[in-house]
């Protein structure tokens, strides 16, 4: 556990198995939550779920793709809460599974626009909030995918690469000002939107699970813990980092 009283976040795709997970973990070590989700029902349902906590938690309907809605949520957590200390940009999509040249333009775009351009609205909002603070930690969600190609998931690999990039020139440019950004990149994780995938494609999950050397998908909770590590000022001295948590499958 580590001590975040009154200190603010921002999770997006905050409804999400992943979001949820770190919204309840950074809430447990004191922090109040902005819950951003373009699902009012399930990002409303994970702002319940820290309230529960005794923690203070507001939800906000965001569209990630949209600069303007972005804006409006950084706005939300100032008028809400005062300051904005750690910023969680999770949300993303995944697409569709298709090689390359089958992939639509119009699938193209929606990948691009949700999971790379949200991180960028993010990023562009939220740091200068921190700089008039002259502190704050964010975490972007990238994956593995981010790190190698990924068969069939062309625009997700070539969005989570982005995502690495914006990280880093991030930390480089504002490194100095007491702000740090890195990125979380998990691999095989179980939830809802990978079960989807699973259930469409047979055969996915057992060829995931022979990739792992833990031998086993990853959990929300896991995931959420490395982003509570990496706001915390245990990691005071990591920036432009990727973490990798894959139970070993990029050691291969």
């Amino acid at each position: 556990m580590y001590d975040m009283t009154d200190r603010v976040a921002i999770v997006t795709g905050g409804g999400g198995a992943i979001g949820r997970a770190a919204s309840i973990a950074l809430a447990q070590c004191g922090a109040s939550i902005l819950v951003a989700d373009i699902d009012p029902t399930a990002g409303g349902d994970t702002a319940d779920q820290v309230r529960s906590l005794g923690a203070e938690a507001s939800f906000v309907r965001t569209d990630v793709s949209d600069a303007v809605s972005v804006q409006a949520m950084v706005e939300g957590a100032l008028e809400v809460f005062g300051r904005l200390d750690y910023a969680f940009n999770n949300a993303g999509t995944n697409g569709r599974s298709a090689p390359l040249a089958e992939q639509s333009v119009e699938d193209w775009k929606q990948v691009i626009a949700v999971t790379l351009s949200g991180v960028f609205y993010g990023l562009k909002y939220q740091i200068p909030v921190m700089l008039d603070q002259g502190f704050g930690a964010i975490v972007n969600t990238s994956s593995t995918a981010g790190l190698r190609g990924s068969a069939g998931l062309s625009p997700y690999s070539a969005a989570k690469h982005g995502i690495n990039g914006l990280t880093k020139s991030a930390a480089l440019d504002y490194g100095a000002a007491g702000i740090r950004v890195n990125s979380l990149c998990p691999g095989g994780t179980r939830t809802p939107m990978l079960e989807g995938w699973m259930s469409k494609n047979p055969g996915v999950e057992e060829a995931l699970l022979a990739r792992i050397p833990a031998e086993r998908l990853g959990t929300p909770s896991e995931m959420a813990a490395a982003v509570v590590w990496l706001c915390s000022d245990a990691a005071s001295f990591v920036n432009g980092a990727e973490l990798v948590a894959d139970g070993g499958t990029i050691a291969r």
